[in-house]
């Protein structure tokens, strides 16, 4: 690919970018999309907003920019939560390194690539070829590869030295969030699955005697998970309940009663009618009561009295047979998903396995759409395939689109597909709670992409041109030397359609755009439209910066090039996140900073990837000083690692004793409430859960058309 094909794909995107960041100034100015682009705010004060007419509603602005670039981290904190400030933790971090190894690269190691060679005749920028640009330009033997070494040096210990504060605040962080939290279900309760089965009695008589035994002074009791069949009758009579009270014109008001299901409280709609008793008898939870024994399910939230207890229950192996009496903290009663729970735990292993399998053979399924997207990047290889496109791939303006722009495109459009898998994948294979699915699919894409987007289209191109990709696994390293410098334009338009496209699809929020369009002016629905409020796609967001950051690091000596587009890419990252966290988000679930442990584990892994190219294309140019040199650099890469892994990640995987004995002592007072242990029975009532979503529909419905919102 040439400089003009480059710049002929960044100015696609740019005007993409410029046409859907316009459009969205004025969209979020029009009071029928509040809920759009203010789903925050709508959920908890759903109003209409009241915005005269105006010509100022109609004309683009940057003020959303300004307020995303002056918000706090507070603000931020108090929107999202942790998650929300580690997530923008990481852009922020990326613009620090990127924008040295840019400062860096383009003022040292371009100028050194373009000049490697004694070129007979210059050419304009716009036709010159983009591996001019590489290193693949320096001749081999050359003492200019010392200039490499060194930047790759200080793009290292750069990126050493911001993990590490980076680490240590967000370790901070962690613990402030725990330490300052009000009492939460969640810090006294401990999940227990694999409970023995046994015929005198039920799973409830068992746990009850197995904790009153072992742990008689902290254990308060227990509540016992229940198989889906029963809640979904559960579910089934409570909208039969809403059906039959919503037509009643009557005043509601919330109440609440026991909940049968659970022995806790459960919010539920109280009529102030004489109809009352005639509906109860119609539909009474008394008659699903869970007496028999075969709906239990061998799982229960087991209660105790103060988080240190709960915490060393949660940890200790209970046991002699791992597979029995398995406990682990348990999530917040929010995160909590409850179809899970029915799986039985020796039956895990085996959903892990076959998400395992699944997931591999979708990795192999997406080689051939790589393959076909490197086979687009060359016209060779283009004329071969479509002969008759000849004539017209000949022409300059369509080469250039076709191989500098289109390969790009085809390969999102193809990674598209791919989040809402891993997610299913992470759902099936028997996380019990929301967050840890959200994490497990995180995971899954990353690895995902990084195999398929980096190592397949390397060593793809290589195969297209060599038929063999390598014949033994230590040469893996010079291949990827050999092809990373003749992939770095395909990876620079990847950014460009990735990147830049991607934020300003994210920002006009197309698909919740559309659903508030058809339902206001299509439907003609009277009432406001609710919305589906999205929590933060972190399975999406992160691995797409992880590439990235891989893609900088790897390439930074080797084509400095990307380096300008990824920065950029950084930067509109940071406003556009911002205003999204700040505006559109809804947190229902908190992590605390679980992500961050990826961020550093893969960003160590680029690191020491980068550090074994820079090692054999040094051997390939014939500067085996040089490369010598690189080695003691990922020896310090890994020790860096294990250091940070037992400064840090330990408070990621366990709770210090000494924080959590102080905050018992501090809230002992509220422990002795008579209300606490019927509190935490009630916080993980299945039921609950169940006919929230009902009550907080119907309130939103009433209120959206009797309140005018503020304006934004």
């Amino acid at each position: 690919m040439d400089i003009g094909g480059l710049l002929t794909s960044a100015g696609i995107n740019i005007s993409i970018c410029g046409v859907l960041f316009s459009l969205y100034s004025v969209l979020r100015k029009q009071p029928s999309n509040a809920s759009v682009y203010f789903t925050r705010r709508f959920i908890s004060e759903p109003v209409q907003r009241d915005d005269p007419f105006g010509l100022h509603r109609f004309v683009p602005s940057a003020g959303w920019i300004m307020r995303a670039w002056k918000a706090t981290d507070e603000e931020l904190l108090e929107a999202g939560g942790v998650d929300a400030v580690v997530f923008m933790r990481i852009v922020v971090f990326s613009i620090r390194i990127f924008l040295i190894a840019t400062v860096v690269c383009i003022s040292m190691v371009l100028p050194l690539n373009y000049y490697g060679r004694e070129m007979v005749e210059r050419k304009k920028l716009s036709v010159e070829s983009y591996d001019v640009f590489t290193i693949g330009n320096v001749q081999p033997g050359s003492r200019k590869l010392w200039v490499h070494c060194f930047a790759l040096y200080v793009i290292s210990f750069a990126a050493f030295v911001l993990l590490y504060l980076e680490y240590k605040s967000i370790t901070k962080m962690r613990l402030a969030h725990i330490t300052g939290s009000h009492p939460n279900p969640s810090h006294f309760t401990v999940l227990v699955r694999g409970i023995p089965w046994s015929q005198d009695r039920s799973y409830s008589k068992s746990v009850e005697s197995f904790f009153s035994t072992y742990y008689s002074d902290t254990y308060m009791g227990h509540q016992m998970v229940y198989r889906p069949s029963t809640v979904h009758k559960l579910k089934k009579d409570a909208k039969k309940m809403y059906r039959m009270l919503r037509p009643i014109e009557a005043e509601y008001v919330r109440g609440d009663k026991p909940c049968y299901l659970c022995g806790g409280t459960a919010h539920t709609f109280k009529v102030i009618q004489t109809r009352e008793d005639n509906i109860r008898s119609q539909s009474s939870i008394d008659e699903l009561h869970p007496t028999q024994i075969e709906k239990e399910c061998p799982a229960a939230f087991v209660f105790f009295k103060n988080r240190y207890a709960a915490v060393v229950a949660a940890q200790v192996l209970q046991s002699s047979n791992p597979m029995l009496w398995v406990t682990q903290l348990a999530p917040e009663p929010h995160d909590v998903y409850w179809s899970n729970l029915g799986i039985p735990y020796k039956q895990v292993w085996i959903y892990k396995i076959a998400t395992l399998l699944c997931a591999l053979a979708l990795v192999f399924v997406f080689c051939f759409p790589v393959a076909f997207v490197q086979g687009l990047t060359r016209p060779d290889v283009l004329k071969h395939w479509f002969p008759r496109l000849e004539k017209l791939l000949e022409m300059p303006f369509i080469n250039k689109v076709v191989t500098g722009y289109l390969p790009s495109v085809v390969l999102v459009s193809f990674m598209y597909a791919v989040p809402p898998i891993m997610m299913l994948l992470s759902k099936i294979e028997g996380n019990v709670s929301r967050s840890e699915r959200k994490r497990s699919a995180c995971i899954k894409v990353l690895n995902f992409t990084i195999w398929n987007v980096f190592f397949v289209n390397v060593l793809s191109g290589s195969f297209i041109e060599q038929v063999s990709v390598f014949s033994k696994l230590q040469e893996l390293p010079f291949q990827l030397a050999k092809q990373m410098p003749d992939q770095a334009a395909f990876f620079t338009t990847y950014v460009l359609s990735s990147g830049w496209a991607s934020l300003a699809i994210e920002l006009i929020q197309l698909l919740s755009l559309a659903w508030n369009f058809v339902m206001k002016f299509i439907v003609r629905s009277k009432t406001e439209p609710t919305n589906i409020a999205y929590t933060f796609p972190h399975h999406t967001e992160i691995p797409r910066m992880l590439l990235f950051g891989l893609l900088g690091f790897t390439l930074a000596i080797l084509a400095p090039l990307i380096l300008p587009f990824l920065l950029i890419y950084f930067f509109l990252a940071f406003l556009v996140y911002r205003n999204q966290l700040l505006h559109v988000y809804v947190t229902k679930y908190e992590s605390a900073g679980l992500f961050w442990p990826v961020v550093h584990n893969t960003t160590i892994f680029s690191l020491v990837l980068t550090q074994f190219i820079a090692v054999a294309v040094f051997v390939l140019k014939e500067a085996p000083m040089a490369s010598g040199f690189t080695i003691p650099l990922v020896v310090f890469s890994l020790l860096f690692n294990e250091y940070c892994r037992k400064r840090f990640s330990q408070v990621f995987k366990r709770s210090p004793a000494q924080v959590l004995i102080e905050m018992d002592r501090r809230d002992e007072q509220i422990r002795r409430e008579e209300g606490f242990y019927s509190q935490l029975r009630s916080a993980y009532c299945q039921l609950a859960y169940i006919t929230k979503d009902l009550t907080i529909s119907e309130d939103f419905s009433r209120a959206g058309p009797n309140r005018k919102r503020q304006e934004e």
